[in-house]
């Protein structure tokens, strides 16, 4: 039985001490940890702060990016060594937000989902189409392709510990949703891709978020398909009773 994750990502929102009060306000409602894995990953700045608030609550704290080195000239970037001496636990990779913006690849995706794993880290990796190429018939094909190059050179251990996010880009941040069945069909292609580059059981293991104008209105309907074991969640995690609610979606599912 896969548990349950529902992750906040907060994007580029949020003052420190807006950060503090909400952490504040929705770490004693969170459902118990053994139900759920509840997660809020903030702009790196709050990183430390929250997670010294968060300590022995059900809550815990991701990261939305990292470099794939563990030290260098690289200005302006956070290490995974870094995060991890902080205490995160989670991180976001391959957004794609940072694929369109930043130039991420699935290549150097896969070398941050590498790094992650080396330094104890568990990342969230994100994978989705446009809607070009879903108009176009090649959801399948570019979401396979994605997961194929994102998890190379992992270990079946890793693969069955990483956090995969499907995540359409035409749904982010656009008050469209795929269907909960168009979005299970699609989680389902993802695990029978892990399947056939690892096995069944790892496949079966994997967690698989949906993610994509994901709210309290259609989170439950989401969480009740096959496939789907939890959400990576923009807007409706910025404010505590919408992401309150998601948990507890999270947690009954």
């Amino acid at each position: 039985m896969r548990k349950p994750i529902i992750a906040g990502n907060w994007k580029m929102y949020k003052t420190a001490a807006e950060a503090k009060q909400f952490v504040e306000e929705v770490k004693g409602l969170a459902p118990d940890a053994s139900k759920v894995d509840s997660v809020i990953c903030a702009p790196a700045l709050y990183l430390q702060q929250l997670v010294a608030s968060t300590e022995s609550s059900a809550l815990q704290i991701g990261a939305q990016t990292m470099h794939e080195e563990k030290e260098g000239a690289f200005t302006g970037e956070v290490s995974p060594v870094q995060l991890k001496d902080l205490g995160v636990n989670y991180v976001i990779i391959g957004h794609s937000e940072r694929r369109q913006y930043f130039n991420e690849t699935d290549q150097s995706v896969n070398k941050k989902v590498v790094a992650a794993f080396e330094h104890g880290l568990t990342p969230i990796m994100c994978v989705g189409e446009t809607l070009e190429q879903r108009e176009s018939g090649e959801t399948g094909s570019v979401v396979e392709a994605q997961v194929e190059a994102g998890l190379a050179g992992l270990s079946e251990q890793q693969a069955s510990e990483l956090v995969i996010a499907y995540e359409p880009i035409w749904a982010i941040g656009t008050g469209k949703t795929a269907t909960a069945e168009d979005a299970n069909e699609v989680c389902g292609i993802i695990r029978k891709k892990v399947a056939s580059l690892f096995n069944e059981e790892t496949a079966q293991n994997i967690r698989i978020q949906y993610g994509g104008s994901v709210k309290p209105a259609n989170i439950e309907e989401l969480m009740g398909m096959e496939h789907i074991d939890g959400a990576l969640v923009g807007g409706a995690s910025l404010e505590t009773d919408s992401f309150v609610k998601l948990l507890e979606a999270g947690s009954h599912a």
